[in-house]
């Protein structure tokens, strides 16, 4: 199971590299020197916006009316908990050991006395609450981002983050489970748990962009700079 997940991260991105390949010279498409595969991901992002409006949305829309606010709340509590562990792992390989022992406490605080993680009890601790990729350690060790990439299913990327959501699938600690079960559980609850949490930004983009996919394309391109940075201003010369 694990290595179809790496498998298909490269074929999706090698996919759109040779999609991509038709598209550059198309009227209007790949202006931006960021988005040079634009017609290829307004398409993709196209069929993720209707699989979203039809499907993923609406199941979160009825979560959060239908599901009591604690029981919401100790899911993406224990979600939360088993991605800190890859997250430590990140800053680990960051070279920001205070961050990573900070994440480590909060995994086993918050996976003892948290019920497995059902209860956070590591921010009222002062542990703070960190959010690592395998995507952000490669900028942090140099590699460039490559061009904007919008991903089936997962959406908004970059070359680069692409291909490390292979290595994100592949060590994500809901695979380690027996279960099988379980773990399709747990993946499906992220999906609805990560939605529900951004109907109210999901609305507000709706209301104030006139072109829906440049908006998030702007916008992802931004926090995801502002996320490898942890909030440091923007150097001179970007381009990580």
């Amino acid at each position: 199971m694990k290595k179809r997940i790496l498998r298909s991260g490269w074929i999706v991105v090698l996919g759109a590299l040779l999609l991509s390949g038709g598209c550059a010279s198309t009227p209007g498409m790949g202006s931006d020197p960021r988005d040079p595969f634009e017609h290829y991901n307004r398409d993709m992002f196209a069929f993720n916006d209707a699989l979203d409006r039809n499907v993923v949305k609406p199941i979160a829309t009825h979560y959060v009316d239908y599901v009591p606010e604690f029981v919401r709340i100790g899911v993406g509590n224990f979600l939360g908990n088993l991605g800190d562990v890859w997250t430590a792992v990140n800053n680990y390989l960051q070279l920001k050991p205070v961050q990573g022992t900070q994440d480590t406490a909060r995994v086993i605080f918050n996976t003892t006395l948290g019920l497995a993680g059902l209860i956070d009890f590591a921010t009222p601790m002062g542990l703070p609450k960190h959010e690592e990729d395998f995507g952000q350690t490669l900028a942090i060790w140099g590699v460039k981002s490559g061009p904007y990439l919008v991903l089936p299913l997962f959406g908004p990327s970059t070359v680069r983050d692409g291909l490390a959501k292979s290595v994100d699938l592949y060590v994500d600690p809901v695979g380690q489970f027996d279960s099988e079960s379980f773990r399709n559980t747990a993946r499906v609850m992220r999906v609805i748990d990560t939605r529900a949490e951004l109907l109210g930004a999901s609305s507000l983009m709706e209301d104030v962009a006139l072109d829906r996919y440049q908006f998030l394309r702007d916008a992802y391109l931004q926090r995801r700079q502002w996320r490898i940075r942890d909030g440091e201003p923007e150097p001179d010369n970007p381009q990580d």
